[in-house]
């Protein structure tokens, strides 16, 4: 299941030891990039990171996977060409290396390569327009087994899986398609939260539209996914695609 930069549901306070476990760690981790600039530029952007970043070529790369010493715990790929060398690349990397998370970074991914490359092993895909902040994040995000994902992507997902749901719902009569009554267990606040889910937003992004703490989002998000049985934001997301009426959770008043 693909999950958004926070799509997860540990508690505020293991989440928060297990991101200051991954900062405090050097992560050995191989760049995989045939564009020497990018290449340069993504080692300048991770120093001074917890990821200790290879200082090799991309050839050098790949004859190193699988073999090198210490074993790289993150391999960064550039995904630019988007090809199926680079699927390929990825798949080999897994076979030969099971425990380590696999990054893909461009300036932009479309849809079936996402699919192709999750099918591959592939942990996380990063938007090259990022910022260090950001891309650093995100990859700690993926060394703690998040599947990162762009939310324009992510967008798209959910849009695809909606269709089957809404043509159903358009060939049943109306007197078949009672309310989901999960739908008014949800508090006025948390369907807004629960909206801004559905537009892959971050927790950051939630807590700045509604003026509250990202440790209040987060309690509001494990009380959505209790009350509607999700297991992860991105299933939220989707439940509240074929569920949510349109107008609700204008106001945001808990």
């Amino acid at each position: 299941m693909f999950r958004d930069e926070v799509g997860h549901i540990a508690s505020s306070n293991v989440q928060a030891g297990r991101a200051a476990n991954a900062q405090s760690q050097t992560i050995a981790t191989l760049l995989l990039c045939e564009n020497s600039l990018l290449r340069v530029g993504l080692q300048y952007i991770l120093s001074g990171s917890c990821f200790s970043v290879s200082d090799i070529n991309f050839q050098e790369a790949l004859s190193l996977i699988g073999s090198s010493d210490p074993t790289p715990k993150l391999y960064l790929i550039d995904a630019s060409e988007a090809s199926g060398r680079t699927i390929e690349i990825a798949r080999e990397i897994k076979g030969k290396n099971s425990s380590a998370r696999i990054a893909m970074i461009a300036d932009h991914f479309d849809l079936s390569f996402v699919q192709a490359g999750v099918s591959a092993g592939v942990d996380g895909f990063c938007m090259a327009g990022s910022g260090r902040d950001v891309l650093i994040k995100s990859l700690e995000l993926i060394m703690l087994g998040e599947r990162i994902v762009p939310g324009v992507l992510l967008r798209s997902m959910l849009q695809q899986a909606s269709m089957p749901a809404e043509a159903a719902h358009a060939s049943m009569p109306t007197n078949q398609t009672p309310p989901d009554p999960r739908v008014h267990k949800l508090s006025p606040r948390e369907t807004v939260i629960l909206q801004s889910l559905m537009g892959g937003d971050p927790n950051k992004v939630i807590a700045r539209k509604l003026d509250i703490t990202e440790a209040t989002i987060k309690v509001h998000v494990k009380a959505i996914l209790r009350k509607i049985g999700a297991a992860n934001r991105t299933q939220a997301a989707m439940w509240a695609t074929g569920h949510l009426p349109p107008g609700m959770g204008i106001s945001a008043k808990a």
